[in-house]
C-alpha cells in the first residue's frame, strides 16, 4: 500500500476540516483509495488550534523550512489564505519537490502561472479544487470531463456568504446587518466580511474558472465586480413584485465580441432553478456546445465542505505519478480581448416626489435604444418607481442614466441588471 504523508499550512476554519477528515478517515481511505494517509506535520501559530486537535507536539512545524525538509511529507495543503505568506510558502514547497494542494483563490487567480510553472519545472502537482465554490467540484469537471466541448458561458452562484445572507433577506425579511451578523455567527463569513460582499472572493473564482473554461488566463483587473452592500429591502421587494429573486452571481461569456466576465448582483426569475439555490449553496452552470447546459450545486462555504476538496485533491495527488497543467502558456497567449460594453436587461429603482412631472421624461431619456418592458409605481414618503428595460447595452443605459440623475427631485436608487 502506497504512503503518502501530508502537511497542513493553517489550522483555520479549513486548515482544522482537512485534518478532521484525514486523520477520522485514515482507515477507510486505506480501503476505499488504497492509500495509507498520515498527517506528517502542521504549521499553525495557534496553540490553541494545535491543541483542540489533539496534535502531537512533534508533528508541530515552526517554520516552512521544518515543513519543506520533511522527507515524509510528499503533499503540503495550503489553507492560510492571503497572499504574502502563502505564496512564498508555496512557492518554498513547489522548488522542494513537494506537491501542494491549496484552497487559496487569490493566490491562484493572482499567480497562477507563476506557481504552475515552477510545479512543472519540479514536476510535481499543483491542485486548487477547493480554491472555487467550496466542496462542488467544478474544477475537476472542467478539466477531466468536458474536453469534448467548446465551453461558450459558464456562470452561476459561487459565494455561498453572499447567498445566505441574500437567502435570509429575500425568505425572511431579515436587515442586510442582521443577515451578515447571522453569517459570521455560523462560520459563513469572516469577521471582516469584505471580501465576500464586495464580490472579491467571486471575482477570484470565476477568475480561475474561466480560464479553465475558455483555455486563456483571465485576470481579475479585467473583471467587472460590484457587491451588494447598496442593496435595499426594497430591491427585493420591487423584484419579487416582478417575478424575481436578486442573486450575486459570477458569470463568464466567449462571444463572438470577445471574453465577457463579471460578478454583481442580479436578478434572476423566481421559478429559475439558481433562484432555488439557497443558504450557503453554490451552483455553477456550464454550457458546451456538445453536452448543452449541465449545472453542479452543492454547498459552497463551511469548514468540511472546502476541506472535502481539498483532501479530494490530496488523493487525487496520492494516485496519480503525472501531473496535469494547463495547456495555455500566458507567456506566448495573445492579448485577450474582453467585452466591457456587455448587454443586459435591468431594473433601474428611482426615487421622486410624489406627481413629479418630470417622471413622464423617463421614456424620453431612455430613447428608442433602451426599451421599457415595464414600471412598477408605490406610493409612500416619496414616489418609488422601477422600471425594468429590454436587453440594452451597458454603456446606454449608464448615459441614460446620467440623465436621469440631472433632473430635479429625481435619483436613482439602484441599478441592477438581468438575467433571465
Amino acid at each position: 500500500m502506497k504512503k503518502l504523508g501530508v502537511a497542513i499550512l493553517g489550522l483555520g476554519v479549513v486548515g482544522s476540516g482537512t485534518y478532521k477528515i484525514l486523520t477520522e478517515n485514515k482507515e477507510y481511505f486505506k480501503v476505499k483509495e488504497g492509500l495509507d494517509i498520515t498527517v506528517e506535520s502542521v504549521l499553525e501559530i495557534n496553540k490553541a488550534r494545535i491543541e483542540a486537535l489533539g496534535i502531537e507536539k512533534s508533528k508541530v512545524a515552526k517554520n516552512i523550512e521544518e515543513v519543506v525538509s520533511n522527507r515524509n511529507v510528499d503533499v503540503v495543503v495550503e489553507v492560510m489564505g492571503g497572499v504574502t505568506f502563502a505564496k512564498d510558502f508555496v512557492l518554498s514547497a513547489l522548488s522542494s519537490g513537494k506537491t501542494v494542494v491549496t484552497s487559496n483563490k487569490e493566490l491562484v487567480a493572482k499567480y497562477w502561472p507563476e506557481l504552475e510553472q515552477t510545479a512543472k519545472k519540479k514536476n510535481v502537482g499543483f491542485f486548487y479544487e477547493a480554491s472555487s465554490v467550496g466542496g462542488v467540484p467544478v474544477i475537476r469537471t472542467l478539466i477531466e470531463s468536458m474536453q469534448g466541448n467548446h465551453i461558450t458561458s459558464i456562470s452561476g452562484i459561487i459565494n455561498g456568504t453572499t447567498n445566505y445572507i441574500l437567502t435570509q433577506m429575500t425568505d425572511n425579511g431579515w436587515s442586510y446587518e442582521d443577515a451578515l451578523k447571522e453569517a459570521q455567527k455560523l462560520g459563513f463569513a469572516e469577521a471582516n466580511p469584505t471580501a465576500d460582499v464586495e464580490g472579491f472572493d467571486a471575482t477570484y473564482k470565476i477568475s480561475i474558472l474561466s480560464s479553465l473554461a475558455f483555455n486563456k488566463k483571465i485576470s481579475i483587473e479585467n473583471i467587472y465586480r460590484e457587491g451588494i452592500t447598496n442593496l435595499k429591502e426594497k430591491d427585493i421587494k420591487f423584484a419579487k413584485k416582478l417575478g424575481y429573486v436578486i442573486k450575486i452571481l459570477g458569470i463568464g461569456k466567449d462571444t463572438k465580441n470577445g471574453i465577457e466576465v463579471r460578478v454583481h448582483p442580479t436578478l434572476v426569475k423566481n421559478d429559475s432553478a439558481l433562484a432555488n439555490v439557497k443558504g450557503s449553496f453554490n451552483a455553477v452552470k456550464i454550457e458546451g456546445d456538445s453536452v448543452g447546459e449541465i449545472t453542479l450545486t452543492g454547498r459552497g462555504a463551511g469548514s468540511m465542505p472546502t476541506a472535502s476538496a481539498v483532501v479530494s485533491d490530496v488523493i487525487f495527488a496520492g494516485k496519480h505519478s503525472e501531473f496535469y497543467y494547463q495547456p495555455f502558456n500566458v507567456e506566448k497567449q495573445k492579448p485577450v480581448k474582453y467585452v466591457k460594453d456587455f448587454t443586459s436587461k435591468y431594473f433601474v429603482r428611482l426615487e421622486s416626489k410624489l406627481n413629479n412631472s418630470e417622471v413622464n421624461k423617463l421614456e424620453k431619456i431612455f430613447g428608442k435604444k433602451i426599451v421599457i418592458n415595464k414600471i412598477v409605481k408605490e406610493e409612500s414618503e416619496k414616489l418609488d418607481i422601477v422600471i425594468l428595460t429590454e436587453l440594452a447595452s451597458e454603456k446606454q443605459m449608464l448615459k441614460a442614466l446620467d440623465k436621469i440623475k440631472a433632473l430635479k427631485d429625481l435619483t436613482v436608487e439602484n441599478l441592477i441588471r438581468v438575467e433571465d
